[in-house]
């Protein structure tokens, strides 16, 4: 196909498009730093480097022998503070009613309590927010965790979905749309890879004078990066 090359650097126009040439880094779709939202000591670490996780997954746990107890102690004063309430709903009319209100008192706040120590209780297990792979940990059986000072221990990221951040002169922001194909290569690798622009940042960056967009991919390793060139209907 004849091509004319226009004097602007990265843009070449042939007879149905535009060709926008790009730099990129590959990110995963899903990235997190997990942290211990209570204090103690480490008893119990599950993952490592590279493992493979399923979300709601166990990853390490605090000695947590005293918040069980006061969860055990939590579910003993409801169930007593029920059956004391429900014999007083029984013989409600006979009774006066600020002192039937003491025991519905008694009873919501047997529930709240609960609560609360469940709350407590399932704080000293740090899951995985969604399935992944651990690519940092920092934490040892003996550890010792304080959750007024949040100390990220594993971070994780999606096995397989990756986002290509593309970087283009800010020249072309009318031209790049939603959908438009990017044909790619990573450094070091030969093989052309073809996707889709999924998604566009609506801004510039001041300092570079560059736009960013976004490419879905599977499988790349974090961290690489690349270049290729934005298609474009024209």
């Amino acid at each position: 196909m004849n091509k004319i090359v226009l004097g602007i650097v990265g843009l070449v126009f042939s007879l149905n498009a535009a060709e926008i040439y790009a730099t990129f880094n590959v990110q995963a779709s899903k990235s997190a730093s997990l942290a211990f939202d209570a204090s103690g000591v480490v008893n119990v670490v599950n993952a490592d480097i590279a493992d493979e996780v399923k979300k709601g997954e166990v990853l390490a746990s605090l000695e947590n022998s005293d918040k069980k107890a006061n969860l055990e102690s939590a579910k003993t004063t409801l169930k007593y503070a029920q059956k004391e309430y429900e014999r007083q709903v029984a013989v409600k009319k006979l009774i006066d009613e600020s002192k039937f209100d003491s025991y519905a008192l008694k009873y919501e706040n047997s529930k709240n309590q609960l609560l609360f120590q469940e709350s407590m209780y399932k704080k000293t297990f740090l899951k995985a927010p969604f399935d992944g792979v651990i690519f940092f940990k920092q934490i040892e059986v003996g550890d010792t965790v304080s959750g007024m000072m949040l100390k990220t221990v594993y971070k994780i990221q999606s096995k397989h979905d990756r986002e290509l951040v593309l970087e283009f002169d800010q020249k072309y922001y009318k031209d790049v749309k939603v959908g438009d194909k990017f044909k790619y290569k990573l450094d070091g690798d030969d093989k052309i890879y073809t996707g889709n622009i999924s998604k566009i940042y609506p801004l510039a960056n001041a300092n570079n004078r560059k736009m960013q967009a976004e490419v879905k991919a599977k499988d790349l390793v974090v961290g690489l990066f690349g270049d290729g060139t934005i298609i474009t209907s024209k």
